[in-house]
């Protein structure tokens, strides 16, 4: 599982005191970077046995942008093991049983009627606003890999918007360096207990936006969720709150928007998404599986 940093290399373009190591950092994440979602896809035959020019390909548009959409032949084939068998491929292994998970530790994503479930926003028709899986886990059992299989769309709407965290940082970072700072904080932001019923089902969490794991991965904790966060009242965190709010409303072309379909999955180190709401068909309904991963993807 990985690690963070608490001490940058002084040669990490992550370290704010390096603008040089940034700037080239910075200048190779941008070269050639894809235009267009389309340049994330990749077509695979079978999910549970890649092609060597298969893996490539998907660790290829990973590499670059950390994450790529694969289709393939499954359509709304249910059988979750294609989604866990693909990861597995990738050196995903340890998925986050999540109190929305399902026995097996994937979580599956459809409007649901089961007491209590409804009023969390993912198993509702409700749009998600952009976010980070797992940004209220404890800071050692952060998600860093997110595979979506989808099983069925949704009738009307459900479609997806995705941006590499990295790209987010970049934008903020040459927008002012103090916002990076900022969010980098210890302290930056406080995800709110959750309490039903009087029980509290997980406590505060405190922690920062950006922060740096294992060897120099970019990691982020994210919701665009006011009620679900408190954040540090600096003036200069607000300023950076709100460019980073003003980024994921904007036409960055490195903002992908795109609606998998049956058979299709988007297997990431848990980038920024979010979900628009949608309508569903009463006799096939919208169906995604979740599968979140304290390890991120493997670049062997």
């Amino acid at each position: 599982m990985p690690s963070a940093n608490i001490i940058l290399e002084n040669n990490s373009p992550f370290k704010l005191d390096n603008q040089s190591a940034y700037e080239n950092w910075r200048d190779e994440k941008l070269n050639n970077y894809p235009q267009k979602a389309e340049q994330l896809i990749v077509e695979i035959n079978d999910p549970m046995q890649l092609s060597k020019t298969e893996r490539d390909a998907i660790m290829e548009r990973y590499n670059k942008t950390n994450m790529a959409v694969y289709i393939s032949k499954t359509g709304t084939n249910p059988d979750k093991q294609f989604a866990s068998s693909l990861a597995k491929q990738f050196a995903l292994k340890t998925l986050d049983k999540n109190m929305g998970a399902d026995d097996d530790g994937i979580t599956s994503l459809q409007v649901s009627k089961i007491n209590g479930r409804e009023r969390y926003i993912p198993y509702s028709n409700r749009a998600i606003h952009w976010h980070t899986d797992g940004y209220y886990n404890k800071l050692n059992k952060q998600i860093h890999a997110l595979n979506l299989h989808c099983v069925r769309r949704a009738e009307k709407g459900g479609e997806n918007a995705v941006m590499d965290h990295e790209i987010a940082y970049i934008r903020l970072r040459d927008e002012n360096p103090d916002y990076i700072h900022a969010l980098m904080a210890a302290d930056a932001m406080i995800i709110p207990a959750n309490i039903v019923d009087g029980k509290t089902l997980r406590p505060d969490r405190i922690g920062p936006v950006f922060s740096v794991w294992g060897n120099d991965s970019l990691h982020m904790r994210y919701t665009a969720r006011t009620h679900n966060i408190i954040w540090k009242s600096d003036f200069t965190t607000r300023l950076a709150v709100n460019a980073l709010e003003k980024l994921l409303h904007s036409n960055d072309p490195y903002i992908y928007r795109l609606t998998l379909q049956p058979g299709w999955g988007l297997i990431s180190n848990n980038v920024l998404h979010d979900r628009s709401e949608f309508d569903d068909n009463k006799e096939a309904p919208r169906l995604l599986y979740r599968l979140r991963y304290f390890e991120g993807l493997s670049k062997n």
